[in-house]
């Protein structure tokens, strides 16, 4: 218990002893506790250099300190080393974040290249740790890897403990994935926010509306990123954020079904495919699968008492569908 003190276990057992039974002497004490009067000894030393003890010359014995003098003393002690230990790790901190501010104005001016998914993944750490206010993120794609998804969560469990808030919109698709939804509970319960939309434009993380990592290629996220620190692209890319997040639904609800009785990933469906879309577009930029494209497909078409695909897409007009 009291080992931040510097007292171990078997120390700590002495000196409750000595305060319970003043009267045991150093074969006293070694009796009561069964252990050598050597171990006694050496305790005795250790707990008098922490001034829990001390000898009492006319008796010849080590005399208790109580704890309201020598215990609280120690703490005091203690807290004083974290004050001091705190201040600088707050003025190393202070000195790395200038540092780190000065080299990324210098590399990166308007933009930065990141090449490669190992150096957007380093990067993304630096940002999670000297994030101060505001972190909003895009998640695009298929379900993540268990390793990638335990490096990202490690990352915003910290910003998360730290104060900074959390808000990430997901695919749709994202729903049907145990690992995503687990991991989406978990960062609710720190209190991160995280909510679905059918599609999203690309991947984009915005760290205190001053920094975004943008994909070089949005369809080919592994060929790096671009990291853009503009004032003015920034504005604009915290405004598609916010309009996207506001008409996106809360993770932990259910999908909305519109007047038409249209989940937002069927009505994103329609969209796509009166825009000429193929199915194999449509699944692409829905994230899932194509026989789950044809599938809903299937579905509407009965709901809109179609033949064809193309009689399909003629009654969803009239009724209002796309």
């Amino acid at each position: 218990m009291f080992d931040l003190l510097g007292l171990s276990v078997h120390h700590e057992a002495i000196y409750r002893t000595m305060l319970d039974r003043p009267d045991l002497n150093v074969a006293g004490l070694a009796a009561h506790l069964a252990v050598p009067p050597e171990r006694i000894r050496e305790a005795l030393d250790v707990l008098a250099d922490l001034a829990l003890v001390r000898m009492d010359p006319g008796a010849g014995r080590a005399r208790v300190v109580r704890p309201q003098a020598g215990l609280t003393a120690l703490l005091a002690k203690v807290e004083a080393d974290v004050a001091v230990r705190q201040r600088q790790v707050d003025a190393t901190r202070a000195a790395i974040a200038a540092i780190a501010a000065a080299h990324d104005d210098h590399q990166a001016g308007e933009g930065r290249l990141l090449e490669g998914t190992e150096t957007v993944r380093e990067r993304l750490a630096e940002l999670a740790a000297t994030a101060r206010t505001e972190c909003l993120s895009f998640t695009t794609g298929r379900a993540r890897t268990p390793e990638t998804m335990a490096a990202e969560a490690s990352l915003s469990e910290l910003a998360l403990r730290r104060g900074v808030r959390l808000r990430n919109v997901y695919q749709e698709s994202f729903r049907n994935d145990p690992a995503t939804r687990a991991h989406a509970h978990r960062m609710a319960c720190l209190g991160g926010q995280s909510r679905t939309t059918p599609t999203l434009p690309m991947r984009m993380v915005i760290v205190d509306h001053a920094t975004a990592l943008v994909p070089l290629d949005p369809e080919h996220s592994r060929r790096g990123a671009l990291e853009l620190r503009s004032p003015g692209v920034l504005a604009g890319l915290v405004a598609l954020f916010e309009q996207v997040w506001c008409t996106a639904t809360p993770f932990d609800a259910p999908a909305v079904r519109d007047a038409h009785g249209l989940q937002p990933q069927e009505r994103e469906l329609m969209r796509l495919l009166a825009d000429g879309h193929t199915d194999e577009a449509a699944a692409r930029r829905l994230a899932i699968s194509l026989r789950s494209v044809q599938r809903k497909m299937t579905s509407l078409t009965k709901r809109l008492d179609a033949t064809s695909r193309f009689q399909a897409g003629v009654h969803a007009a009239h009724r209002g569908w796309v």
